[in-house]
């Protein structure tokens, strides 16, 4: 059985997509979010050092990060479906998508909202996010007008791992000027397990309560 270290609002819930599209046996272990720092709790520190999520758990082996744990479960139960035969033309692209996601693609995200809840002046950090924001939501829905998901007509690991940072820029309000980035989000949100995942998420949120 998986256990699923799962704290609420974060992305962790991609990985609750991700065990619900696989339909292998696992378990949701829920943590809140401190009411007034919005960071994790202490207990998640107990399960990895880190004290983040998600982190996956099996047979006393932990699995911290989300695109390890992505590219793990996928090759070990869905390399059929979700991921490209290996030595295939598209294997190499959905490696690239599937790092992307949490690299290149994440920080300069990351950084406009962190920097939106601050409120401070910067002198370099804001212009720098602002551009980089730009370049890689332009790549993305330059791509995705002439491939149906990321790595073309196959809905692979990567698009689940994607979600993250498409409903953040959506969030952040940057996707009314990339309508094909638009129409992805639209199109990843109808998928069955990506529902469910977003009710279990819900479920387990005590302040949504």
């Amino acid at each position: 059985m998986i256990t699923l270290h799962h704290l609420v609002r974060s992305r962790s819930k991609r990985i609750i997509w991700l065990l619900e599209e696989l339909k292998v046996p696992y378990e949701i272990k829920a943590y809140q979010r401190d009411t007034v720092t919005q960071l994790a709790p202490p207990e998640l520190r107990a399960v990895h050092p880190l004290g983040k999520s998600p982190v996956i758990e099996e047979d006393g082996k932990v699995l911290a990060e989300s695109g390890a744990i992505t590219e793990y479960l996928a090759q070990r139960f869905a390399s059929e479906t979700l991921v490209p035969a290996h030595g295939s033309d598209e294997y190499p692209l959905y490696l690239q998508w599937l790092h992307f996601a949490e690299s290149s693609a994440a920080l300069p995200l990351l950084m406009h909202y962190f920097l939106k809840v601050d409120g401070s002046e910067t002198r370099f950090v804001s212009d720098y996010s602002q551009n980089e924001v730009k370049l890689i939501l332009g790549y993305m829905d330059t791509h995705l007008s002439h491939n149906t998901w990321l790595v073309g007509d196959q809905f692979t690991a990567a698009d689940i791992l994607m979600s993250f940072i498409v409903e953040m820029a959506a969030g952040l309000g940057f996707l009314g000027d990339y309508p094909k980035l638009s129409e992805y989000l639209a199109a990843l949100n109808e998928m069955p397990a990506a529902q469910r995942a977003a009710t279990l998420e819900q479920q387990y949120d005590e302040s949504a309560a």
